[in-house]
């Protein structure tokens, strides 16, 4: 079931209607950056320039490299910053539109199946902060696990599987059941749910495609609740 559920998520995602959100949820990322970039900067500036300016006052005249060295680091790291938080804040913003994406994958491939709710405005928007701080969080947890000997690569795939499974396979099961019953469903498919997870987290694992892993672990949980809901029927 996974497998199968994978490759077809993987074509659902070249498919036109799901390359256009992709293309908003990029753009808009984009713009969430560059804003991101220029606030960040301009707080720099205000606060920490002036206090690294005159960090050496009665110092010779050519310790002023110091200064600018200084700088160039604090540039280097911004811009490292940004460059980890392009994943978390893809998620977030992707968090506005999963439900379309989950809408059309449900027209797409169960056109006979009674289609799933979307989630209230507000809930989607306390879903999509909610799954930001579990992205930051889990990510968190796997650069430091990554320190640890003998853990490393297998911490990250471990924290993030279940992290991940766990939000993407409520938030696709809640379309067509209630918060707790998601969540039961959740806890007694337990095992297919975290080995599902692995798979979103081995997504998440490839640079630059994983800015796709909102749309691609929509597209394969739903999938998976289907043959799920499915095999309950039967």
């Amino acid at each position: 079931m996974l497998l199968s559920a994978a490759r077809q998520a993987l074509l659902d995602l070249i498919d036109p209607k799901m390359r256009g959100i992709l293309w908003k949820v990029l753009g808009l990322s984009l713009l969430c950056l560059v804003a991101l970039w220029f606030a960040i900067r301009s707080l720099f500036l205000w606060l920490a320039f002036p206090f690294l300016a005159n960090l050496f006052p009665t110092m010779p005249e050519w310790t002023g490299w110091i200064t600018f060295v200084l700088l160039i680091f604090a540039a280097v790291g911004l811009a490292l910053g940004i460059a980890l938080l392009m994943a978390p804040v893809s998620a977030f913003v992707a968090g506005i539109f999963l439900d379309d994406a989950a809408e059309h994958i449900e027209r797409l491939h169960y056109p006979d199946d009674p289609p799933g709710t979307a989630l209230p405005v507000f809930t989607a928007m306390k879903e999509a902060l909610k799954f930001l701080g579990i992205v930051i969080l889990g990510n968190i947890l796997a650069l430091l696990l990554l320190l640890v000997p003998g853990v490393n690569l297998v911490a990250f795939f471990l924290v993030n599987g279940y992290l991940l499974g766990r939000e993407f396979f409520e938030f696709a099961a809640m379309r067509f059941m209630g918060p707790a019953a998601a969540r039961a469903l959740r806890r007694e498919r337990g095992l297919t749910v975290f080995l599902a997870g692995l798979v979103v987290a081995g997504f998440v694992a490839i640079p630059i495609v994983n800015l796709a892993t909102p749309l691609f672990a929509t597209a394969f949980m739903v999938h998976i609740v289907k043959r799920m809901r499915e095999d309950a029927v039967v």
